[in-house]
């Protein structure tokens, strides 16, 4: 048994095992930290991490939705000592066709706490010999058998530029910004948490179909891709949005070989178009709404993160009881505390999230205060006097004004034609072709997916506030 993580995690909540079975199968297992043995229904603990439903993770530290005690000692699942767990338990065939489930509670003895890092070296390095870089390696095998199925059936893969700090030990203040980047060990723990989560999803709504904490993210409409489509259509890829599955192999195809950069920021903006997942009770739904689109799933719920999400605590409860090994708590057969919980779970994890991207933004404001630098960004939007662009190298997104205020003001004052082409200034706006067209120098007209040079640097903007400024470098 091993966990992968992150570098410097401590709250570690899964971890995976491996092994050969006489008859020629495999037991692959998920161990999750058993966070229920500790946090009982209905106590003061129990109360205070309902209320907070998630631990929020900002750039230079975490706070917490169960005490430190609980979440980096009693159930992180940290190597060389004995843990309590919740794990799945499944008999593969060596392609990864699942022959068998089951669930139980049990202890583990983790032999290592890898890092993404560390885990990649042994895929990579076929001269590691050891068992647990011969478990990761089998692992990694059947996970991408495990995508290839969630793939064939029109699973998502999307993006969001998402960045990570490096900090001054002593001041915590910044010290490196950059996109984060996915592992293929990234992508061997996500498949079978994602699994884990299906096959638990299934068996709690087979128990309880009326109160069961599930997790859905409802088709988006068909008119949110609107602007995508037309937008690829620009640099001639299709973009085909009737099924996940047709959008899924049409985001496998949006390649420029001249841009390396343009498949992900396809998905970045794909990811926009999607409505947001939510957590739900079964009762409140028909089962045809069960579904959870971007993972091409017709069940989906959260197990596998207990010392941080709430959701996995109520669905680690309503497991341990449909295998009949703890009585389930008689708040829980209730629709609508079930509800009230699954609300407050909603508005808690978007809450988090804002937290978590202004904490980046303050960081972000930070690092660049007395480092004013010059790189490579893509276009995202085109706006009548405006462009949108994402840094590739910092993960950055913002605003540049191409108008000045003087002709923008002018602009307002105007009554907005229905034409799609307006003329501003030295700028024309073509709608249709989302551009900014310059009529006197035809080099530094702007269109969508255009890569530019900008520099980034902090400016006052006068309400005694500092604010990233993102500015054209003209070769």
């Amino acid at each position: 048994v091993c966990s992968i993580d992150p570098p410097g995690c401590k709250d570690i909540d899964d971890a995976l095992h491996y092994r050969l079975l006489p008859n020629g199968n495999c037991e692959v297992g998920v161990h999750i930290a058993d966070v229920t043995n500790f946090v009982k229904p209905g106590t003061a603990i129990d109360l205070e991490a309902a209320s907070r439903s998630t631990s929020t993770y900002l750039v230079d530290r975490r706070l917490d939705m169960l005490p430190g005690l609980l979440t980096t000692t009693l159930c992180s699942l940290v190597s060389g000592v004995d843990r309590f767990s919740f794990s799945v338990i499944w008999e593969m065939t060596l392609d990864g066709a699942i022959v068998n489930t089951k669930f139980g509670k049990s202890v583990i003895h983790s032999k290592a706490s890898l890092t993404y890092g560390q885990a990649q070296v042994m895929l990579d390095d076929l001269t590691i010999s050891n068992p647990i870089a011969e478990s990761v390696r089998a692992l990694n095998k059947i996970a991408k058998f495990q995508r290839k199925i969630r793939m064939d059936k029109g699973a998502l893969t999307l993006a969001s530029p998402e960045v990570r700090f490096n900090l001054d030990s002593v001041t915590q203040d910044p010290t490196d910004v950059k996109l984060y980047e996915l592992k293929d060990t990234n992508a061997l723990v996500e498949e079978f948490m994602l699994l884990a989560n299906v096959s638990v999803a299934s068996k709690i709504v087979q128990a309880y179909p009326r109160f069961a904490v599930l997790r859905r993210h409802p088709e988006p409409n068909v008119k949110n891709f609107i602007n995508l489509v037309q937008a690829a259509s620009l640099v001639d890829i299709d973009i085909k949005v009737n099924t996940s599955k047709a959008l899924a192999e049409s985001l496998d195809n949006a390649i420029l070989p001249e841009k390396p950069f343009f498949n992900k920021l396809i998905r970045i903006m794909t990811t926009r178009c999607m409505s947001q997942a939510v957590y739900f009770s079964s009762g409140e739904y028909s089962t045809k709404e069960f579904k959870h689109y971007g993972l091409a799933a017709e069940l989906y719920t959260h197990f596998t993160s207990p010392i941080r999400r709430y959701a996995d605590v109520l669905v680690h409860r309503l497991l341990a009881a449909s295998i009949g090994i703890e009585a389930l708590p008689t708040a829980y057969e209730s629709r609508s505390h079930v509800r009230k919980l699954c609300d407050n779970m909603n508005k808690r994890h978007h809450m988090a999230q804002l937290a978590g991207r202004s904490s980046v933004a303050l960081h972000t404001i930070i690092y660049f205060n007395d480092r004013p630098t010059i790189t490579n960004a893509s276009v995202l939007k085109v706006r009548e006097t405006s462009i949108v662009v994402l840094v590739p190298k910092y993960g950055i997104e913002g605003v540049i004004d191409i108008v000045e205020d003087e002709k923008k003001n002018k602009k307002k004052k105007k009554k907005k034609s229905n034409n799609s082409i307006s003329n501003i200034g030295k700028y024309t706006y073509d709608e249709q072709k989302m551009a900014l067209i310059n009529q006197v120098d035809s080099n530094k007209s702007l269109c969508i997916f255009d890569e530019i040079n900008i520099k980034i640097s902090v400016i006052d903007n006068g309400f005694c506030q500092q604010e990233l400024q993102l500015e054209i470098v003209w070769d």
